[in-house]
């Protein structure tokens, strides 16, 4: 089974920039793709980001494109969302996700593991 484990969260002012860390454990073959989703209160879970294991590929939403990146440490199992230039729409929990397949996906019900979120709260 894959664990995933969320932080680097918090409280930061528009305009500034923070980066999110999964830490993952388990076998590699059942996190072939590993994404970042956020969701806000009242809201639907909403796909950020998402990157293939082994061959680095990424792929972004519109909404973020261009002020986040996403990035994995395979010898240290982690996943990573660095985040710039941040809005007071970003807020919300941020969730790691994992798939046991290479996936294009970008709805949350594809992934298989969950971790349990960090808050991201963005101050006007």
């Amino acid at each position: 089974q894959v664990q995933l484990v969320e932080s680097g969260g918090g409280l930061v002012q528009a305009g500034g920039s923070l980066r999110l860390s999964c830490a993952a454990s388990g076998g590699s073959f059942s996190r072939n793709t590993m994404a970042w989703f956020r969701q806000a209160p009242g809201k639907e879970r909403e796909f950020v980001a998402r990157i293939t294991w082994i061959g680095g590929i990424t792929y972004y939403a519109d909404s973020v494109r261009g002020r986040v990146t996403i990035s994995r440490d395979r010898t240290k199992n982690t996943l990573y969302l660095q985040m710039n230039s941040l809005k007071s729409e970003d807020t919300a929990v941020y969730y790691c996700a994992a798939d046991r397949r290479i996936t294009s996906a970008t709805i949350s019900s594809a992934y298989d593991y969950w971790g349990q979120g960090t808050q991201v709260t963005v101050s006007s």
